[in-house]
């Protein structure tokens, strides 16, 4: 699939490089790219030589929000037209954060307003120390709605608070403190630093990491005793998957189950 606004390369270890790529407008969100990257999402979502998805974008900046002619162009809509290209956004992050594959954040320049909506979806996310960060969308007489309920559930209702009421800019460490990136690296140290990440998500089993995304998802939802309920029958079913019984039977007879990438496989 060829896509205008982004890029996607995946190498022979199923490393999927999900790139924006708009670097004269720093990447910035308008229709085209949100629709491009639900069609992404969809299409490594489907894809089982996928194994780990990293989301970067091209030249300084990893994503400056939204494009201001995006903004303008739905100025000119009617309510139905902009409460529609809001669902659009909301959905293209839902894809996201939903994503059966491990997503990880390289996040290599600046990101504002929905760029850290961009941010909060990912699975972890190692952001350049250079890199500047805020939601800003107050300083322009309007709210950071679409994005807040990934925002939120990221850097919790204080942290929120603190950077959603001023729109203040922030830096890669203010960032890591507040949980939005796992965690900062030099410029020069990410890729490599991205590297290790990859090659840790890689010795994990793809059937389980998708099963576990959904078990964050839900007991985050629901109360205890629907968790209970729900818990004991995924570890019940985990036990009866062919990934389960191959994974008990590599560690009993101590050899390396058939995901393991090549670069570790100690137990």
């Amino acid at each position: 699939m060829t896509f205008e606004t982004l890029t996607i390369e995946t190498d022979q270890r199923g490393v999927a490089t999900l790139t924006l790529n708009r670097p004269e407008q720093h990447n910035a969100l308008n229709a085209r790219l949100i629709s491009e990257l639900r069609q992404a999402a969809a299409l490594v979502a489907g894809d089982e030589r996928v194994r780990v998805v990293v989301l970067t974008g091209a030249g300084r900046s990893f994503c400056a929000g939204g494009d201001f002619r995006w903004f303008a162009a739905n100025t000119e809509l009617d309510r139905a037209g902009r409460i529609a290209q809001g669902r659009a956004l909301a959905d293209m992050l839902r894809d996201l954060n939903t994503l059966p594959k491990p997503l990880i954040g390289r996040i290599n320049g600046p990101a504002y307003g929905g760029g850290v909506g961009m941010i909060a979806v990912c699975d972890l996310a190692i952001a350049a120390a250079e890199a500047r960060f805020g939601l800003t969308e107050v300083r322009l007489g309007l709210i950071p709605a679409t994005i807040s309920p990934f925002v939120v559930a990221r850097i919790g209702e204080a942290h929120a608070r603190a950077t959603m009421l001023s729109g203040a800019v922030f830096d890669a460490g203010r960032a890591r403190e507040i949980g939005l990136v796992t965690e900062s690296v030099q410029a020069g140290g990410l890729a490599e630093r991205i590297e290790v990440i990859v090659n840790a998500h890689l010795q994990a089993a793809p059937g389980a990491v998708a099963e576990t995304k959904r078990l964050i998802d839900y007991v985050t939802r629901h109360g205890a005793d629907d968790n209970i309920v729900y818990t004991t029958d995924r570890l019940a079913d985990a036990w009866e998957t062919e990934e389960g019984r191959t994974g008990i039977d590599s560690f009993l007879n101590k050899t390396a189950p058939p995901w393991r990438s090549r670069a570790d496989h100690k137990q």
